[in-house]
Parts: structure tokens; C-alpha cells; sequence
């Protein structure tokens, strides 16, 4: 819900780099947002991340699940898993998340969580190292096994099984196994801080989830990909930090969103970027972020948000020279406070310091209530607080809404309160699906086109009075 947030980033330590301390001086403007090549990925496999002064990842490597191609190690775990007696067919969600291990989103995480990793995420909201050092860590990453598949797996004393598709196509190995009770209402209201009926994620992945879990170390086939025409926004964290260190950034700053960017957006990155460059940052470079693993039907789907931030770079509303566009492959959970601390450490672990919060982030309206379901400045006060976040840096910055009086995006003035309208997420929604234009400035016009063809086509056939359902991204 950031859509008239007032925004915040954190800094525990405002170093001011000096400009006489050799910086590299900005490589010339790339305007390249989409796919690099999966060779640094590979060369960065249990290397310190340093390249470019980036900061580091959680546990100072960044974990890579995937099989190397050199070698044949593809072919001998393709091999491997074919033989295995014991299968665990993954859904949706399970994808995801198997996506998010294997490129290292969840570092220093080799693999699905043991129920000690588990416990520690439920109750600390981070997991302590093999050093000591405690890492943020706030939603569970699981994998959940039925009566039937347990029982079979423990009779059999195993301790690999593979992990396969919707197809029963290997994609995985699970190694040293260990299997552990599900207990859904514990996790349901640790996570969310409410058991009430109708929360998404829970509703997709975890009612009908089985009563057991099962966690273990990962090795991973060969790279995730969904063929779905996105696959080139899809960049690894190895793969954005080659980007960044390409473009010489020395700060990044990321903003992840699901909805459709406004140019209220648009101001608080671009006011992002000009007070870095105050604080002496010679080259600070956006990640704009969108959540493309599993969300709500009535959020806009991913292919769209992708369409509209395409015209928002096209149109110059934000600077393709200073910007990265790529796709965080994460579930949704609408876990709030809870869920925002995830989506600020995974960013860490793709080479942001710094990462922009909005009014009530990763919030939703309470499910059976007509009430927001989470607190809206907590999601940025949390933040604050987090154990193992206190190298991410935070900036605050006012609310953005319409300026009637000059007719665009601008921050909140008080003294003139009534030249100010809010549009939030819901209303622009709204205002779409009936084909009518938001005022001049709020959005850039091939923006709001994709959006308007985008609510066109669920427009009930001729003679029907039923909208046709939304597809969750």
C-alpha cells in the first residue's frame, strides 16, 4: 500500500563518502534494464561480493544452489534425482520459493528450512550462523509433505529426495532430510498476527499445505525459468551485482512495489537519487523491484506491471541511465511489518543499501473486517529495529500526493492541505476499470493506456453482466 505512503529508508551510519577518496568516476550511461549473462553467476559461486564496493550479502557469501554446468554435474544430479524412490511434487508457491533459494535471495539459507531454522524465523524473525551472527530472516521458507509421503520417506530411512514439477520433471535434489511437524495455527499467527479466514497466502499455500515439513540442503538442476516472455527481468542477485558494478554504481537504492507505477513514485525515487548525490554519492543506481512471485487476484498481474514500467522508462519518467528493472521472484504473503523486513533483506543480498518503505508495506485491508490490517507506520518503525538489517540505511521522506494547485505528483504541503488529493491504489483501480482519466500528471499516458487495456479485457462478453476474473500475477 505505498501509493501515498510517506516513505522512509534507514541509515545507522552515515558514512559521507568523501569525493577525494578515489571513487570510480560513473561508467558511460547504460540503458540496458533486461537480461545479463548467467556467466558471472556462475564465477561469483562462493566468492566474497565485493565488486564494485557493493555491500556484502547476509553471511558474507552469496549462496548459490544451482549445478554448475562445467563438468557434467547438470547431467550426473538430472541422473541422480531420476533415481531417487522418493518424489516431492512442488506447486506454484513451492516453485517460487525453490527459485528464491537457488539464486541466493535468502543467503546465507542453503536450502529449505530445518525445523531449528524454522523456530528461530517463527519466533526471532532471524537465524543465527554457523558464526554466531544473527541474520534476518522474517517468513518461514518451507516445504510441506502430506501423512502418506512422510510415513514413506521414514520408513525407507531415506535422506535425498528429489523435488519435481507439476510434470514430474526432476528439478531438484534435497539432501540430508529432516522432517518435522507442520503446526499451521502457530505459523499462521506468528507470521500474520491474526488467524482470521481469508488471508491469500494462506488460502494458496499453506490450508491445504500437508501436517508435515521437510527441509534439507539444495542443489538445484538448472536455472528456474517460466517461459512466460519475463524470463530476461528475471536477474539473479549475482547477475544485478555485475550490473551495478558495471555501472559503476556506489549506492543502490531499491523500491520494490505491485502496483503500477504513478508519478508519485517516480518523485520519491528521483528525490532519492538527488539527496544521495547531495550526500556525495557520485553514481547511486535504482532498482526498481516488482514482486513477481505469487499475489492476490486483484492486484494487477505481473506481464502488465512489467508493460507499464517499460512506457515509464520509454517516457522518460524515470531515467533508464540510472535505473535497473528486474523481477523479484518472491511469493506475496501480506504479512506487513512482518513481511517487509524479507523483502528489505533479500535486497541486501542483491547489493542495495538502500531500500525505500512506504505507508503500511506488504500491508492489506483486514480480510474480515473493513479496517487496514496492520498498523501503516510500523512496516517503517520495524524496519528501524530489525536484527540483522542495521547495515541497510533508511532516508525519510513526506507523503506524496496530487497537487491540484499545480497539477502533478508533490509532496504533501500541510499549510495548503486542501490542494491536495489522494489517490490510493484502490481508487486508481477503480478509475481504470471505468475508462475514466486521472487528473493531467499523475501517471504518464502509455502508463495509463496499458492500464486501461489491461481492465478492457476483463470486460464481460457481450451480453453478460459477469466481469471476468483477474489472474493472480
Amino acid at each position: 500500500m505505498a501509493t501515498q505512503a510517506a516513505f522512509a529508508v534507514r541509515f545507522p551510519q552515515l558514512a559521507r563518502p568523501s569525493r577525494g577518496q578515489g571513487q570510480p568516476a560513473p561508467a558511460p550511461a547504460r540503458v540496458a534494464v533486461r537480461g545479463v549473462g548467467r556467466a558471472a553467476a556462475a564465477a561469483a559461486r562462493g566468492v566474497r561480493c565485493r565488486a564494485g564496493g557493493l555491500i556484502e550479502p547476509d553471511g558474507g557469501r552469496l549462496v548459490e544452489l544451482v549445478a554448475p554446468e562445467e563438468g557434467g554435474r547438470r547431467a550426473a544430479l538430472r541422473r541422480e534425482a531420476a533415481a531417487l524412490p522418493h518424489r516431492v511434487r512442488l506447486g506454484r508457491v513451492d516453485t517460487e520459493w525453490l527459485h528464491v533459494l537457488s539464486e541466493g535471495w535468502a543467503s546465507p539459507l542453503r536450502g529449505f528450512m530445518r525445523e531449528t531454522e524454522f523456530l528461530q524465523a517463527l519466533h526471532f524473525n532471524a537465524v543465527r550462523g554457523a558464526d554466531g551472527s544473527l541474520v534476518n530472516m522474517s517468513v518461514p521458507i518451507v516445504l510441506a509433505l502430506d501423512d502418506a509421503q512422510r510415513r514413506a520417506i521414514q520408513a525407507s530411512a531415506a535422506t535425498s529426495v528429489a523435488l519435481v514439477d507439476a510434470h514430474d520433471r526432476p528439478v531438484a535434489v534435497l539432501r540430508d532430510i529432516e522432517i518435522y511437524k507442520h503446526n499451521k495455527e502457530e505459523r499462521i499467527a506468528r507470521t500474520w498476527g491474526t488467524t482470521a479466514r481469508g488471508l491469500p497466502y494462506v488460502e494458496e499455500a499453506i490450508t491445504n499445505a500437508g501436517d508435515w515439513l521437510i527441509g534439507g540442503d539444495l542443489e538445484v538442476i538448472e536455472p528456474i525459468k517460466y517461459n512466460d516472455g519475463l524470463d530476461q527481468y528475471r536477474l539473479s542477485p549475482a547477475q544485478l551485482r555485475e550490473e551495478f558494478a558495471r555501472r559503476n554504481a556506489d549506492a543502490v537504492f531499491a523500491f520494490q512495489l505491485r502496483n503500477p507505477v504513478h508519478n508519485g513514485h517516480a518523485l520519491l525515487m528521483t528525490d532519492t537519487r538527488r539527496r544521495l548525490l547531495e550526500m556525495g554519492y557520485k553514481n547511486p543506481v535504482l532498482l526498481l523491484h516488482p514482486l513477481g512471485g505469487f499475489t492476490k487476484a486483484d492486484d494487477v498481474p505481473l506481464s502488465v506491471r512489467m508493460k507499464q514500467h517499460e512506457k515509464v522508462l520509454e517516457e522518460g519518467v524515470l531515467n533508464p541511465e540510472s535505473t535497473v528493472v528486474a523481477i523479484f521472484p518472491s511469493p506475496m504473503h501480506y504479512a506487513g511489518p512482518t513481511e517487509v523486513q524479507w523483502h528489505a533483506k533479500a535486497r541486501i543480498n542483491a547489493g542495495a543499501n538502500f531500500y525505500i518503505v512506504g505507508r503500511d508495506p506488504a500491508g492489506m485491508g483486514h480480510p474480515t473486517e473493513k479496517r487496514d490490517l496492520y498498523d501503516a507506520d510500523h512496516g517503517k518503525k520495524v524496519l528501524s529495529m530489525a536484527p540483522g538489517l542495521e547495515r541497510l540505511n533508511i532516508l525519510p521522506f513526506k507523503v506524496a500526493a496530487y497537487d491540484t494547485k499545480h497539477n502533478k505528483m508533490n509532496f504533501f504541503d500541510p499549510s495548503r492541505k486542501e490542494d491536495f488529493l489522494f489517490i490510493s491504489g484502490t481508487k486508481m483501480r477503480s478509475l481504470a476499470k471505468n475508462r475514466e482519466s486521472p487528473p493531467d500528471g499523475f501517471m504518464c499516458p502509455g502508463g495509463w493506456k496499458v492500464l486501461v487495456e489491461y481492465y478492457d479485457s476483463l470486460a464481460p462478453p457481450e451480453g453478460s453482466s459477469k466481469l471476468r476474473e483477474a489472474v493472480a500475477a
